[in-house]
């Protein structure tokens, strides 16, 4: 490795597999599509929760 290529970023890992698509059959796709959506929607709400604690506890370390 050269010193240039230290200095670049490094991609951040995946979390998730890429899943091999040309494989599965369009409702195999649409059934991921949704599998997705709904982690989807369970780390919003996880986000949201997080960004709650964390006003909640702003709040209070303010008013001190």
């Amino acid at each position: 490795m050269t010193e240039d290529e230290d200095d670049l970023p490094r991609p951040k890992p995946r979390r998730l597999p890429p899943l091999l698509l040309d494989r599965l059959s369009v409702e195999e796709l649409r059934e991921y599509i949704g599998e997705l959506r709904e982690e989807i929607t369970r780390v919003e709400a996880d986000i949201g929760r997080k960004q709650q604690q964390r006003s909640a506890a702003d709040a209070f370390f303010r008013k001190g």
